[in-house]
């Protein structure tokens, strides 16, 4: 009989603000309406007309945004937050700067590339320097109090202190580019990076509260096969050139166990090795197509495969043509 076909995605479309569409002197007043009814906003400097521009992703329970603008000060407070709307932020500082005054300990420098978890609900005074651009993933709290075991508070999430913090930067910077252009993907597509995001947050968090200890815990809460799906991706994609990367180095960098991780790939009918080898030909034939210049053995090398041989029978088993046929095919209309 055949299989009952999976029920459709849901689509997402992605929203866009800036301050440019308004006049300077509403400018503040239009950007606490739409992106910041959460806070109390300010600029840094009086009479500093504010530049921003902001992308977001709607899901069911959660949403992702990412946000760039002129230097301003925020101050969270419980009073703040609306009834039911009451969410806790995973936020990557992608460029420029964040000094964070909260609670006593709690003082914060985040720099590019740090991840951070912050409760709007907290007392708290942000001030985003000048071009400073985060991108976030923003959950119900308790979800997240559920899934992290304890109250969220602001905290930098290093990866000593959380080793699925990289995975979930990478992830959340990918998805923040794709949001600044909105005709690369389709509101499908959209909705499943969303998804992913999501289940990868969630595991990010339940890996935190594990303090990062190498143990499985049942799920208690909901399949997290999703988010070690994209993690151990995000993992294979950072180290695909490294020719001894095997199973138990990407379940330590997914941050589970090898058993869990051959679950949340047969969970969407794949196998751990065959999507790195599908990852490394795909990385060789852009290559291919990239440089003029052709040298088999240095390809293969670059791409993660220790033998040339090998290299070359698997990519034209992949591609039905050789390394070279297929260098060749596409630089046939560059010579003229």
């Amino acid at each position: 009989m055949p299989s009952t076909p999976p029920p459709p995605t849901p689509s997402c479309v992605p929203e866009h603000w800036s301050s440019r569409e308004v006049d300077p002197s509403i400018r503040l007043d239009y950007w606490r309406d739409v992106a910041h009814n959460w806070v109390d906003v300010q600029p840094l400097s009086p009479g500093d007309a504010l530049d921003a521009s902001w992308s977001l992703l709607r899901g069911e329970d959660c949403f992702f945004g990412t946000k760039r603008s002129t230097a301003y000060e925020m101050r969270t407070s419980s009073r703040h937050v609306p009834p039911g709307e009451d969410m806790v932020v995973l936020s990557l500082l992608e460029a420029g700067e964040m000094r964070l005054n909260a609670a006593p300990g709690e003082h914060q420098h985040a720099t590019a590339g740090m991840l951070g978890l912050y409760a709007p609900r907290q007392e708290g005074c942000y001030r985003w320097g000048e071009g400073a651009r985060q991108t976030y993933v923003a959950l119900p709290r308790s979800l997240v109090l559920g899934t992290l075991g304890r109250e969220p508070g602001n905290l930098l999430l290093a990866p000593r202190r959380c080793a699925l913090a990289p995975a979930l930067a990478a992830q959340l910077a990918h998805l923040g580019l794709l949001a600044r252009q909105p005709d690369r993907v389709s509101a499908q597509e959209y909705a499943g990076l969303l998804d992913a995001t999501r289940a990868l947050a969630l595991l990010t968090l339940r890996n935190l509260g594990r303090q990062g200890e190498a143990v499985d815990l049942p799920d208690l809460l909901e399949d997290l096969h999703a988010g070690r799906y994209v993690a151990a991706l995000r993992f294979m994609e950072q180290h695909a050139h490294r020719h001894a990367l095997d199973a138990a180095a990407i379940a330590r960098g997914a941050g589970c166990s090898r058993t869990r991780l051959y679950e949340a790939f047969a969970a969407r009918g794949a196998t751990v090795m065959g999507t790195l080898r599908e990852l490394r030909l795909q990385r060789a034939r852009a290559l291919i197509e990239q440089d003029r210049r052709l040298h088999v053995g240095a390809l293969s090398w670059r791409c993660g495969f220790a033998s040339q041989s090998d290299f070359s029978k698997l990519f034209k088993a992949r591609f039905g043509l050789s390394p070279s046929d297929w260098h060749r095919q596409a630089w046939a209309g560059a010579a003229g």
